[in-house]
């Protein structure tokens, strides 16, 4: 199965995974070493952040995606794309990988965006109540 993960500086897991341009593609299975099989590193207008659900995007090719952290638009988008993202509070890729396998992921801080987008399919937190 492939695993992308967001980064910033292909070393280490980036924090906002609807923003963040540049991701490490592992080819990973339960008991083995992932393997690094590409890098991705989309242009501006690729950002999954302002992306629509109804175009191929490079995102598509991987079943999972882990991330330091995601707002509910991120995660709508991304399950509609039939990928499973993933918050972690890990920095090291391939550790947040091993962790997703163990059942073990290590979990980040809810993140509370202060702006509101068109495109986020549900309500801000400050008007849900």
């Amino acid at each position: 199965m492939r695993i992308a993960v967001g980064t910033q500086d292909f070393r280490s897991i980036a924090t906002h995974g609807g923003r963040t341009r540049r991701f490490l593609v592992f080819e990973a299975e339960a008991g083995a070493e992932p393997i690094e099989v590409k890098r991705l590193d989309l242009a501006p207008d690729e950002v999954l952040h302002h992306f629509g659900d109804g175009r191929p995007h490079p995102i598509d090719e991987v079943q999972v995606i882990i991330t330091g952290s995601s707002g509910g638009g991120f995660v709508a988008h991304m399950k509609r794309r039939g990928i499973e993202p993933v918050v972690t509070s890990e920095h090291d890729p391939l550790q947040a990988i091993r962790d997703w396998f163990a059942g073990t992921v290590k979990p980040a801080e809810p993140v509370h965006h202060p702006h509101d987008h068109h495109d986020h399919d549900e309500e801000p937190a400050e008007r849900r109540g």
